[in-house]
Parts: structure tokens; sequence; C-alpha cells
């Protein structure tokens, strides 16, 4: 049992040391994703000055009150002051906060700054959110598709299929068509949805935007990472909300390049055909004579005007 424990103990350890660097969250992990992206990595950071910030005044708060308890309990004949009011007092536990919260208020402000400017994107992906699933359009590309729930992912939910969701990799977080984004480039997301609200979130990106009917939304990313990043939807949407998954595939520039060049090949509308042209020999009009075996019936009608003939009469 005691080898167990220290099993346990040493994998949570590891757990909190080590999968914080990962991208996607793992098993057990006791902590943000640092993610793949600039803002990710800002977030992340931001997160663990307030945490150590807030372990400060943790440590400090209980440490004077525990102290306090300790040292003037009653059963050592300590006596309550009577006053009730301490200018000096208030004023320190007043600024102080204030000047805490300033502190915070900064590094906070300029990343959500910088997590609102989309501009100067090379890429713009418009994505809506349909019960149960996403639809990409790589605005100005003639490139759209609809991403849902990967079809084994899909029979493996279902009660008495037979299939034990432990054999099943990233189990309900699989699709059957990727987003494919490309490395080292700044891609601006508008997102909206066409039915009820849903959330479009993928941890390693480092931000979730709501996508809400009628109105449109605004992120953007820029992926250091080449990788597979999954996320799902964030935001309760109906009965199938737990299986609306979502997977970011992050190549190479040069290799997304090529993928978008192929999807507007299998998009691309059929070409029309080109009007037959038919000679006018052929479409002179045929007359409708009795057919003769042996005799060809087709002949052609004079186009000439027929002229009236008429004979003489006696006088």
């Amino acid at each position: 049992m005691t080898c167990r424990w220290k099993h346990w103990a040493f994998s949570g350890l590891a757990a909190l040391v080590t999968t914080s660097v990962y991208a996607n969250p793992e098993p057990w992990q006791l902590n943000m994703t640092r993610g793949v992206t600039a803002t990710s990595q800002d977030a992340y950071h931001l997160h663990m000055l307030i945490l150590w910030i807030c372990v400060a005044i943790g440590v400090v708060v209980f440490g004077a009150m525990f102290y306090s308890m300790y040292k003037f309990r009653k059963s050592k004949g300590a006596v309550a002051e009577k006053w009730s009011h301490n200018t000096t007092a208030e004023l320190v536990w007043t600024v102080i906060p204030v000047l805490i919260l300033l502190a915070m208020a900064f590094p906070a402000t300029r990343t959500l700054v910088k997590m609102a400017d989309t501009g100067n994107a090379e890429i713009t992906v418009k994505i809506t959110g349909y019960q149960w699933k996403w639809r990409y359009e790589f605005l100005g590309e003639g490139v759209n598709f609809v991403s849902s729930l990967s079809h084994q992912h899909n029979e493996a939910r279902q009660l008495k299929s037979g299939i034990d969701p432990n054999s099943v990799d990233n189990y309900l977080l699989d699709v059957d068509r990727r987003l494919v984004l490309p490395t080292d480039t700044k891609i601006r997301f508008v997102i909206t949805a066409d039915d009820v609200i849903h959330a479009w979130w993928v941890p390693a990106l480092g931000w979730k935007q709501d996508a809400i009917p009628g109105f449109i939304n605004e992120a953007w990313t820029n992926i250091e990472e080449a990788g597979i990043y999954r996320g799902q939807c964030a935001e309760l949407c109906g009965k199938d909300h737990g299986f609306m998954p979502i997977v970011v595939e992050a190549v190479p520039r040069a290799q997304f390049n090529t993928w978008l060049a192929e999807q507007k090949a299998a998009q691309a509308p059929a070409p029309i055909a080109a009007p037959v042209v038919v000679p006018a020999a052929a479409a002179a009009p045929v007359s409708a004579t009795p057919a003769v075996e042996g005799v060809e019936t087709a002949v052609p009608v004079s186009e000439e005007p027929a002229t009236a003939v008429t004979e003489p009469t006696n006088a």
C-alpha cells in the first residue's frame, strides 16, 4: 500500500512539473498549458504571476491570523482591545490592496489589448457553429467545409455499441475533417453561429471565443509549432454538446499552400461545356417525301421563294 501511494504521489508531481509544457491538456494535469502561440504563453505567464501574488497575500493574511489566534489566546490571559477604529490601519489595508490591483492590472491590460488586435492578418477563417458541428471557410479562397465528430467515435459513444471507449484514441476529440492552418502566420478568425450559442475553444491557442447567432466575434492566432491541437465547444448548446470536438492541424506554410491548392481544385465548380456549333448545311430543313427502298429520302428543300405559274387560258 505504501508503494502504491508513493507511485501515485510521484505521478501527480510529475504531472504538475512536466505536463505544463505540453500543448494539449494531459490526464492529471494540475496547471494551465503553455500552449503554442505567443498569446497562450502570455496568458500562462500572467496566470503564474497573479497566482504567486495571491499565494503571497494568502501567506501573509493567514499567517497573521493564525499567529494572532495562537499568541493572544484566552488561555494565556489575553484581553481584547476596546477600540473599534484605527485610521492608520484602515489606510494601510486599503492603500496596499489598491496598489496590488494596479500592479496586476498593467500586465493584464497589456495582454488583453494584444489578444484583441486582429490587424495585419494574412489569412481569415470564418467559423460557424451548428448543432453539433463546425463550418470553416477560408475567406477569399473559395474553400469551405464542415467538420464533425468522426464516425468511429460516434459509433463508440452509442449505448450497447460493444466498443470500449478506452480503446479509442483521443475519445470524443477527433473529427472527420481537420482545420489545417499554417505555422508562423497571423490568422484572423471571425466566429459566429447559425442556431444557438457555441464557443470555439482550443486550449493550446490560448483563448476561447463565443459563437453567437447574429453577431461576429474576432480572434487571432500565430501558431509557432507544427502539431495537432484539440479542443471542444465550451458553451452548453444542446443534447450533443459533448460531441462537438475541434481539431487543428498546424503545418509549415509550404505544406499548407499545397493543401489549400488541393482543396480549391476539389471544390472548384465544374467547367461549363462550350456550345456545339452546327454547320449551316446540316441545319437545312428536310422535305417529307415517302421512303423508297434503296433511295435516300432526306432531300433538302430550297430556301428560294416559290414562283406562281399561270397557265394560258383560251380567249
